[in-house]
């Protein structure tokens, strides 16, 4: 695979717009606060979403499924980044993590 630009989650600036491209299910457990859900399964019927004047870190349970993801926004043209380690990372840097109300937050 080639390979795409990427930070650490925990050097994510605090007002980065995030892309989350997992699926329901682990988006409902646990996310980073404002980001966006778009699964991957669903990005290239909903490509009009995703703005295109601002870099964009996409983040998914590990990074591989958002390392595609990147790889493919890249390629339309969109500045996107791949947050390494993913939601794991970005929750064992100590980053807060908010799920929907009926759940204790967590990365599944």
């Amino acid at each position: 695979m080639t390979s795409v630009p990427s930070v650490p989650a925990a050097d994510l600036p605090a007002d980065a717009a995030m892309l989350d491209v997992r699926e329901a299910d682990e988006w409902a457990a646990g996310r980073a606060p404002g980001s966006r859900h778009l699964p991957m399964s669903e990005l290239t019927q909903r490509l009009a979403e995703i703005p295109e004047d601002e870099p964009l870190y996409v983040v998914c349970r590990s990074g591989g499924r958002s390392a595609r993801v990147v790889a493919y926004l890249a390629q339309q043209g969109y500045p996107a980044v791949n947050v390494d380690g993913g939601m794991q990372a970005w929750a064992g840097s100590g980053r807060e993590i908010v799920a929907d109300p009926d759940r204790t937050p967590e990365i599944i």
